[in-house]
């Protein structure tokens, strides 16, 4: 390992080129959670879809030293000496590369004095480090920076590419790297990421991702396709400011609730979670991404790798109480890990269809992401407290997610600390504040006694937080909320301007008999014209489906002539179908 200065021009800062050898070259198909990253990294703006961390340097550590230890952790883990070939506007990249030796570099920022909050001021440098996106197929995949303090290292601020490192991936270097300087032995590394690729290739591995696909298929046709379906919830991204929560209270009571219970801190925060969304979002179910770290065996609980993926939770939340719902949850939560890991270019091509057939649009607007137990991970955020609030309440910085609701879990001792974004349309400051606040009012009441659910009224009155008022335009359809209008509006939009009237048949009866039907205005003197046909109709509106959660395409398009608001009798059928299926449309001319 050499280290060689290079100037950047900048004053207290310098670049430090550090060299690796020792690995062994190797190359093979990408993993699971490698493809389902990369997937992201090529959509996702960088700042969003990097990882960061702050690493510790123990007093007296010399800088050769410092680089000396990142050194050996390139040279010991293969995550961290690994590309993935790729030509800009190709595919994606479908296999990775091992090199056996290599290069990377460090940026030192030097000060004379450190500024008064060391940690805060390396949380910041390393979330700025974020902001740059990784080459796949060229960069190292650490972004490193080292803040001295007169020549001596005293942090590590970095970013990290998500297609070779994870949360917890990340809290293993960390844990490795502090045991290097305090010149500890290291276990032998378990699996590596090819190691991964390889077992994932066997039949065992195959069974494994399809019975991840049935489960995600289960509730992607009769679960909501939003949570947040409701006036003014449009467009796929949002411009959401963070709002952080630490609570004393909320530590206490969720403790005690657990304790009452017999459950686990993590269910009860779950449950509560989710059934404060759903209550909030007037549903019957919660339908929420659940990022886990996929490290339930023995070998893969220290693996430098890409393991994390989304566990889709459905959590029917109608139950009398909350101990009851609890007691459900568990297992829903538990069947969710289980089917965690998965081929992600399978599983798009399996939502576009599902989707597609449903006449519906995967929203992905309620995540849970609880990173408290990880080893090590976003050093700044769960830094500890100089004080414990007993509720505090601070808004930070607005970022664009593709989510109307994110929740991510710091620590749930002896604080409570999360942090939310919400969509501020959806959520006005208040009504964001009342949702932090309402979750740590239900944790409470959990912890004294169960908790009816039954009705929404006890709920509203435990946490303040009170259902969305939908107007009577709105219904249930197919297990999700519509609004009738809205999808007439959509479908015209998407044919042009052709005048549509959309009606709910079977209203009367139960919802799962409910029907969308669609009329659409034709003209017999320019019937048929290649363009008017169910199946047309349908692609042209799954096509402008995302962003309106509140458009399910109708079961059945029938083009009538004349004005579609004409009365049943008086209308003529020209064409009709569902659009789901390559059958010719009948014609009843």
């Amino acid at each position: 390992m050499t280290a060689a200065p290079v100037a950047d021009g900048v004053t207290g800062a310098r670049t430090l080129t550090v060299r690796y050898a020792g690995g062994g070259a190797r190359r093979g198909p990408v993993t699971m959670g490698q493809a389902n990253m990369i997937r992201c990294i090529l959509r996702d703006e960088p700042d969003s879809i990097n990882i960061h961390d702050v690493w510790p340097v123990p007093d007296g550590t010399a800088m050769d030293a410092a680089l000396t230890a990142l050194a050996e952790l390139a040279a010991r883990h293969e995550a961290l000496r690994t590309t993935f070939p790729y030509e800009e506007g190709g595919a994606a990249p479908a296999e990775q590369v091992v090199a056996p030796a290599g290069s990377f570099t460090v940026t030192v920022l030097d000060h004379d004095a450190l500024p008064e909050d060391p940690d805060t001021y390396a949380e910041a440098v390393a979330r700025s480090a974020r902001d740059t996106r990784f080459r796949l197929d060229l960069d190292f995949p650490l972004r490193l920076r080292i803040i001295a303090r007169a020549g001596r290292p005293v942090r590590v601020a970095l970013a990290a590419s998500h297609a070779v490192t994870d949360g917890s991936a990340l809290g293993v270097l960390r844990d490795e790297w502090l045991a290097l300087l305090a010149g500890e032995p290291l276990p032998p590394v378990t699996v590596t990421p090819l190691d991964l690729a390889a077992e994932e290739h066997t039949p065992a591995g195959r069974r494994r991702s399809a019975d991840s696909l049935a489960h995600w298929e289960g509730i992607l046709r009769t679960g909501p396709q939003a949570m947040f379906a409701e006036d003014g919830a449009a467009g796929t991204e949002t411009d959401t400011p963070g709002l952080t929560l630490r609570s004393a209270r909320g530590g206490r009571a969720l403790a005690a609730a657990a304790r009452r219970t017999g459950a686990l801190p993590g269910t009860v925060l779950l449950t509560a979670w989710c059934v404060l969304t759903a209550h909030r979002a007037g549903q019957s179910v919660c339908v929420a991404a659940v990022p886990t770290s996929n490290r339930f065996r023995p070998k893969l609980a220290r693996s430098v790798s890409t393991l994390s993926q989304d566990a889709l939770l459905g959590l029917d939340v109608r139950a009398p109480s909350f101990d009851a719902l609890l007691a459900k949850a568990w297992g829903a939560a538990m069947n969710a890990y289980r089917h965690s890991r998965f081929d992600a270019l399978a599983l798009w091509e399996l939502i576009g269809r599902v989707t597609t057939e449903r006449g519906s649009q995967f929203a992905r607007d309620a995540v849970f992401n609880d990173i408290s137990a990880l080893p090590s991970t976003l050093a700044g955020a769960t830094a500890p407290d100089a004080h414990t609030p007993e509720l505090e309440l601070a808004w930070g910085e607005a970022q664009s997610l593709p989510t109307r609701l994110l929740t991510f879990v710091y620590q749930t001792e002896p604080v409570l600390r999360l942090a939310t974004w919400a969509d501020p349309v959806l959520f006005p400051r208040p009504a964001a504040e009342e949702l932090a606040t309402g979750l740590v009012r239900l944790l409470e009441a959990v912890a004294e006694a169960d908790v009816p659910l039954d009705a929404p009224g006890p709920l509203t009155e435990v946490t303040g937080v009170r259902p969305v008022e939908r107007g009577p335009e709105w219904t249930r359809v197919d297990g999700c909320w519509v609004s009738p209008a809205a999808v007439a509006a959509a479908l015209t939009e998407a044919l042009g301007g052709r005048p549509v009237e959309v009606v709910v048949e079977g209203a009367d009866g139960d919802e799962s008999g409910r029907r969308l039907t669609a009329y659409i205005g034709a003209d017999e003197r320019t019937w048929p014209d290649g363009a008017l046909t169910p199946e047309a109709a349908h692609t042209a509106l799954m096509t402008a489906l995302p962003g309106r959660p509140g458009v399910l395409a109708p079961h059945r398009y029938v083009f009538v002539e004349g004005p579609p608001r004409h009365p049943a009798a008086a209308r003529r059928i020209l064409s009709e179908g569902t659009g789901r299926s390559r059958e010719m449309p009948h014609d009843h001319r």
